[in-house]
């Protein structure tokens, strides 16, 4: 009995060694354990020809003239007919791949042609130049695939190739049609040699007659390895912030521009060929091939919690062309509508959280995911302007999803300003409904940030939190920056109030964007982080749970320094972040004392430089921060260089 009672114990220690966490020292306050993430909105191009690894552009030939004026469904595709070939195109209706997709290319072949040395391939087909260029790397494999249905008794071979502009070949493939109904076909490309404005060349080599639907191309290499996934190096920029949830698709795409371009969950779930695809309220095109499985799937694979947000059964506020002159374009769902969409919520929850043996839930695991996705959170509106329609519809959403499930926290909406009339009637709204999180949202300039880091220092505590789910100071030079790491101080001193944050707009495409101030910018090649994208990484990826006060001692007259300290409960490392806007270098004293036992080195990482220093596409490195061991003394004197940003971070012992 000796030995097992022995066993027994030493199990028990065991189980408990592994899962305590360290016990935060004597004096924090609890703040949120959820405070820095990430915003993603398809605004700037972020998502097709951006973070979707899809590199056909228009693959599903449902580009139109509402969305451009000089688009139409043959936009981004060319006709091609070598070695004195002919043929013709045509868009068709009338039995397509889903109703959801229902355009798609019929190519009618007449004659091939000989190939000869200076005609080169012959044949009868489309070029696809994707999003300004198709990038492929010597040495890499291209994932192709489209379907299609033999229109014609015999079987048609297409070739499939990568070539450059002046028609050199990179990598080629082939398929052939077996059927005469609507079928699914790949073949796999390797590159021979690397370039960054490459298209895909499809070419009939047999007469006949075919449609074609979903001509896709992705690089092997995507995030994750995920099917239908993430442009790699871009994702893990975005993973390297290591944020603690990712609020998704928007925004104000979320609402729509007007009430038939409202974001519909369920129209982007599903087999891709299976998805709806409609105009973007920044004035271009959505496949929905980024949609609410892949956005939950990145989630999951960056360990951050996820934050959907849904319409709140009215359209933007500025639908129709109000944005100038601040009008309200804002629709709202009939009454008698508002049942099948209340259903609509409900089943999201379902979807993310069922089991796999519920209606919902079974949509999720045949996608690939049986668990649960464990969602926590659900945005209802974004900035809408607060009328009597948006209180009554938000108000029977919000009491639905209350009775239905109780577990789940509810994000409500305060309007697109830092105060106000919407602003104020939101929190009401929110107050009156007992809504635990409102999300506030405010873009202004450098000085505003400055000046306003008391602002969550006077909230109600008996009220609800706060989610700034949007916040920016306008610009991408230094001082934006730095303006935004202060006021960043103050959020980690109020995290008992405001439970979450995230920066916007997150990624803008070069020469595609509709918003002047992003966290990165990017082509398709390049990827250029901002000072202000690196103030985020530094405190996102260097939270805590604990919040110290008089650690950090400096001249409170200056409201340019900013200072925090910040215990992770779960490593015992104390953070601490000190903020210099001013144009010279600052002193401020650190008293460790408090902490008990402290490493003898610490982790230093400084971001530094002059006011109006920024990265750009011609120098993506200007501004980086720059990392260095340090020794730690219970007490010692730091001097925050100008425009700058310092963290230390450090272990307790026990």
């Amino acid at each position: 009995m000796t030995n097992l009672k022995s066993i027994l114990i030493l199990g028990l220690s065991l189980a408990i060694s592994i899962t305590s966490t360290a016990q935060p020292a004597k004096g924090g306050k609890k703040i949120s354990s959820d405070l820095f993430g990430l915003f993603f909105e398809d605004i700037n191009y972020s998502a097709d020809g951006g973070l979707y690894a899809e590199q056909v552009q228009n693959r599903s030939f449902e580009y139109n003239p509402t969305e451009r004026r000089e688009w139409n469904p043959f936009s981004y595709w060319e006709y091609i007919a070598p070695g004195f070939s002919y043929g013709r195109i045509s868009i068709e209706t009338t039995a397509p791949v889903h109703p959801n997709n229902p355009h798609y290319m019929v190519l009618d072949v007449e004659h091939v042609g000989h190939e000869t040395k200076f005609v080169g391939e012959s044949g009868v087909g489309l070029k696809n130049s994707g999003f300004d260029g198709i990038v492929v790397k010597s040495g890499e494999k291209y994932n192709f695939s489209l379907f299609a249905k033999q229109l014609s008794d015999s079987p048609i071979e297409l070739s499939v190739s990568l070539q450059t502009r002046k028609g050199a070949v990179l990598g080629a493939g082939s398929v052939s049609t077996v059927s005469k109904n609507w079928q699914k076909y790949t073949a796999t490309l390797t590159a021979t040699a690397s370039n960054d404005t490459a298209s895909l060349v499809i070419l009939a080599k047999t007469n006949g007659k075919l449609a074609m639907d979903m001509i896709s191309l992705f690089p092997e290499k995507i995030f994750k390895n995920r099917p239908n996934g993430l442009r790699a190096d871009l994702a893990q920029m975005l993973a390297d912030v290591k944020p603690r949830f990712i609020r998704f698709p928007g925004g104000c795409l979320v609402h729509g521009d007007g009430l038939g371009n409202m974001y519909r969950w369920k129209n982007t779930i599903g087999p891709v060929q299976e998805r709806k695809e409609q105009r973007n309220i920044w004035g271009y095109h959505q496949t929905a091939g980024l949609g609410y499985f892949e956005y939950f799937q990145f989630c999951e694979d960056i360990g951050a919690k996820p934050l959907p947000v849904l319409p709140a059964a009215v359209s933007c506020q500025n639908s129709g062309g109000t944005w100038k002159i601040g009008g309200t374009g804002q629709r709202a769902l009939p009454l008698d509508e508002m049942q099948d969409y209340i259903q609509e919520v409900l089943d999201l929850i379902e979807w993310a959280n069922g089991p796999e043996t519920s209606t919902w839930g079974a949509k999720r695991a045949a996608a690939g995911h049986p668990a649960p996705f464990n969602l926590q959170y659900v945005g209802i509106g974004n900035e809408d302007k607060i009328t009597p329609e948006f209180d009554e519809r938000f108000t029977m959403i919000a009491k639905a999803v209350k009775e239905k499930h109780p577990e789940i926290t509810i994000v409500g909406t305060a309007g697109p300003f830092h105060s106000g009339e919407d602003f104020d009637k939101g929190w009401e709204i929110a107050s009156d409904l007992k809504i635990p999180i409102v999300d506030e949202h405010y873009y202004t300039d450098p000085k505003w940030f400055i000046s306003n880091q008391t602002r969550y220092d006077k909230y109600d505590r008996t009220k609800g939190e706060v989610y700034l789910g949007e916040y920016a100071s306008w610009g991408n030079k230094m001082s934006n920056a730095i303006s935004e790491a202060a006021y960043m101080t103050a959020l980690e001193r109020n995290g008992d109030v405001v439970q979450m944050a995230s920066y916007a707009p997150l990624l803008a495409k070069k020469n595609f964007t509709q918003w002047k101030t992003d966290m990165i910018f990017f082509d398709n090649v390049t990827l250029c982080p901002t000072p202000n994208y690196f103030v985020q990484k530094m405190f996102s990826a260097n939270q805590g749970d604990y919040y110290f006060d008089k650690v950090i001692a400096k001249d409170e007259k200056d409201i340019n320094l900013a200072a925090s300290c910040v215990q992770d409960s779960k490593t015992g490392d104390i953070i601490l972040k000190l903020v210099n806007y001013n144009e010279s270098a600052k002193p401020m004293k650190v008293n460790l004392g408090r902490f008990g036992k402290i490493s003898a080195e610490g982790e230093q990482t400084i971001l530094a430089g002059s006011r109006d220093a920024e990265n750009t596409f011609a120098n993506t490195k200007n501004i980086l921060p720059t990392s260095s061991i340090v020794k730690i003394s219970k007490s010692f004197e730091y001097s925050a260089p100008s425009m700058s940003l310092t963290v230390i971070r450090f272990q307790t012992k026990k």
